[in-house]
């Protein structure tokens, strides 16, 4: 009987044991192997959903010590363009018809041709540039051309600069219609368009009679240069 009594004690005892050492065992297992829980946030993920607080993300004001407001840099405004490539109030780029005076210089004949100078004179207060040929056609009280478009004379176009009050001109050459025998007819006014520009500039046109038909009523023009051509 005192056989039987310690044994079962050690049986108990190791019952005891055996429970205590598998409730271990499967506490150490939860924890290794159970499901991550998700932890909540302020993190949100990059969705097409999300776009709002992603644009939030990137625009809100940045926090300042003390809690007051963020310094905003402001980046100077340029200045605006004019819409030909030229900054308003900025010296240089080609003149402007707005910018510019025409007249029509005194004539200056030989070998029979008719030669006037068409000045074109800055009277902005900007310096620009003229280059090239300018438009020209003669027209009547109406406003109507008369006579062919002018031809142009060959020669290399140069930038002509021009400081406010100065000025360039191109050459008006035609055959004097007396010598040549061409059909005339008398102008009310020379319109001159500036190089690359689309708005004209009107002079009164007080030479007389111009070609306007037959074959020597072409009229000419030079490239401008600097000057009056006076």
């Amino acid at each position: 009987m005192a056989y039987s009594s310690r044994s079962s004690k050690r049986g108990a005892l190791l019952a005891g044991a055996v429970a205590a050492l598998g409730l271990l065992t499967a506490c150490g297992s939860q924890d290794v192997h159970s499901t991550p829980q998700k932890v909540s946030g302020t993190a949100v993920p990059a969705t097409e959903t999300s776009s709002n607080s992603a644009s939030d993300a990137t625009t809100a004001a940045p926090s300042t010590p003390g809690g007051g407001t963020p310094t905003t840099t402001h980046k100077p405004t340029a200045a605006p363009d004019d819409g030909t490539g030229t900054k308003a109030g900025s010296a240089g780029g080609r003149c402007h018809t707005s910018e510019l005076r025409a007249s029509v210089g005194r004539n200056n004949p030989g070998a029979g041709q008719e030669n006037f100078p068409v000045v074109l004179t800055n009277k902005s207060a900007r310096t620009c540039t003229l280059r090239g040929f300018p438009g020209a056609a003669f027209v009547n009280a109406s406003g109507s051309q008369i006579g062919k478009d002018p031809k142009r004379e060959s020669g290399s176009p140069a930038t002509v600069t021009l400081k406010p009050g100065q000025s360039a001109w191109a050459g008006l050459t035609f055959s004097n219609p007396e010598v040549s025998g061409a059909g005339t007819g008398t102008p009310a006014a020379l319109v001159v368009t500036p190089p690359d520009e689309r708005d004209p500039l009107q002079v009164a046109w007080t030479a007389g009679p111009v070609p306007v038909s037959g074959n020597s009523s072409s009229v000419f023009l030079t490239v401008f240069s600097p000057g009056t051509g006076a």
